[in-house]
């Protein structure tokens, strides 16, 4: 199993448009094959990103997400907020998960290096 965190910079003006964003999502990657479930956390510091946090069977199931149609469809209908929204640049963080506490028999994610989309 893996985590994915995009954290994602988005200026407090822009926090309602952007939650809003989620609320309303395409929902395609519900049907993904892996996906495990989908977070959206809203930091409660100044300055702290939002953390889109996703839970995917492998490595291999999220890569083909965001390898599919199904994607590319899903965030065109997410809809956009302009450039100006975000204070930075978000950042994708993948990991590894070793141990669930809800899944005892979980095996853990082999390791499989750094991430690469493509």
């Amino acid at each position: 199993m893996i985590t994915v965190a995009n954290r994602i910079y988005v200026k407090q003006e822009y926090a309602d448009a952007f939650e809003q964003r989620f609320r309303d999502r395409a929902g395609l990657v519900d049907k993904m094959p892996g996906f495990i479930s989908n977070h959206v956390l809203r930091p409660v510091t100044d300055g702290d990103p939002y953390v889109v946090f996703t839970f995917w069977n492998s490595r291999q199931d999220f890569l083909n997400w965001v390898r599919s149609d199904a994607f590319v469809k899903g965030h065109a209908q997410s809809g956009t907020l302009p450039k100006d929204a975000f204070s930075q640049s978000n950042v994708l963080e993948m990991h590894e998960v070793v141990q669930d506490s809800t899944r005892p028999n979980l095996e853990p994610e082999p390791h499989g290096g750094p991430f690469k989309m493509h």
